[in-house]
């Protein structure tokens, strides 16, 4: 399976955050699993740092790069595409990183692992909680 993780999953699967589901931990942890993760939830994750909605130590950047050796991802592409496919897109808001990797999920054609309810029950976006 190749599976872009929203923001908020990666960040629990990391911090090891129970709210994560089991099927959702034995997924990413699945070698045959192919994880992907976008520039956006790297981004996002600084600002909920920022905001001091989360606290990443030693620091935010240290943690990040830590992260990225720690679970292997591969790198999402962020590109005109996918920017224009992110306003094209039916949701019931506007957030911009929710919009973008949606939009990733759905170019790269990748299921989203999210729980956030906003991204779930769409027939053009494939996802798994």
């Amino acid at each position: 399976m190749n599976l872009l993780l929203d923001t908020h999953i990666w960040l629990w699967y990391l911090l090891g955050d129970n709210r994560l589901s089991g099927e959702l931990k034995s997924l990413i942890s699945d070698p045959s699993t192919e994880l992907w993760l976008s520039p956006i939830s790297i981004w996002e994750t600084i600002i909920l740092a920022e905001k001091r909605r989360i606290s990443l130590q030693p620091n935010t950047s240290e943690w990040i790069n830590l992260s990225l050796q720690k679970l292997e991802t591969r790198e999402a592409a962020f590109n005109y595409e996918i920017a224009i496919l992110s306003r094209e897109i039916l949701l019931p808001h506007q957030d911009p990183a929710d919009r973008f990797i949606a939009a990733t999920a759905i170019f790269s054609n990748l299921t989203l692992a999210t729980v956030d309810q906003n991204l779930i029950g769409f027939s053009w976006l494939q996802t798994i909680s």
